[in-house]
């Protein structure tokens, strides 16, 4: 449950980002070397890594908090 809002949040930070690159490609040409602005392949991989780094970062606080025990959480509050 947590692992599933984390990655809401995820996707729709990569659907905001690609529409705003998508939208800057004028300015990005002047960055990029070697590939063009409007490359889908390049789109997909940063958007596939970000996605990924994230997916570690929900996961590793997620699966720590699964290991707690509900009995004993509760009793501290």
């Amino acid at each position: 449950m947590v692992v599933m809002q984390g990655m809401r949040l995820v996707a729709a930070g990569v659907v905001i980002g690609v529409a705003s690159a998508t939208g800057l490609t004028r300015l990005l040409a002047s960055f990029l070397f070697g590939v063009e602005a409007s490359d889908p392949a390049t789109f997909a991989a940063v958007a596939a890594v970000l996605a990924g780094v994230a997916l570690g970062a929900v996961a590793v606080p997620a699966r720590r908090a699964s290991l707690v025990d509900p009995v004993l959480a509760l009793r501290r509050d």
